[in-house]
């Protein structure tokens, strides 16, 4: 039988205090509610090591998780499932020129729970983290035969920067996607009889 699944995805444009994740209760499969987590100690690090090696094309070692963890541990978010790790997505965010820019590194979900928008959940997560935080902008690589990994950033306001030839180990060419945060919005100022318009 086919999960049925209930989902309320949030928003990745609605402001949250950082480091704050959504209710727990957002995202139902099979009637099971899926645990939404950010990274809080050494217990989930092998798990997502072993989830991220199986289905993802380019090697990581050890350090390049530990880069991210230790500097970004509030955007890297897993999704638990009957205490199973599902899913993962591992982000930073810094300074880039003069853009505070955030970066989607890894993406995984287990291909038992792909095609639920579990990924697009993961994602909108992080993405209100960084905008809590002040960023700017978003960007991330994707190959650019994964269709599925494409629609799935397009559907959360993701755009095609440009393409990078020859990206990855085997060969393959990448998309450049780019997303834009808002502008924060300003109060307006009263207007005082200085700024009025004089005749």
């Amino acid at each position: 039988m086919a999960p049925v699944v209930v989902c309320r995805l949030v928003s990745p444009m609605r402001p949250m205090p950082s480091g704050a994740a959504p209710s727990a209760q957002e995202f139902v499969i099979n009637t099971e509610p899926v645990e939404f987590m950010q990274y809080s100690g050494e217990r989930h690090l092998q798990s997502m090591i072993d989830l991220i090696s199986l289905d993802l094309s380019e090697p990581y070692s050890v350090f390049t998780y530990r880069y991210f963890i230790k500097n970004w541990p509030e955007l890297c978010v897993l999704a638990h499932l009957r205490g199973e790790c599902i899913g993962v997505v591992i982000c930073k965010l810094d300074q880039h020129r003069e853009s505070f820019r955030g970066y989607v590194g890894m993406l995984v979900v287990t291909k038992p729970h792909r095609n639920l928008k579990l990924g697009s959940a993961l994602v909108a997560r992080a993405l209100r983290v960084m905008r809590a935080a002040g960023a700017d902008e978003c960007v991330l690589e994707v190959e650019s035969t994964n269709k599925g990994a494409l629609r799935l950033y397009e559907n959360l306001g993701f755009i095609r920067d440009k393409r990078l030839e020859r990206y990855y180990l085997s060969g393959n060419d990448a998309y450049r996607m780019k997303l834009l945060f808002p502008l924060p919005e300003t109060p307006e100022t009263p207007e005082t009889e200085d700024d009025a318009p004089r005749e």
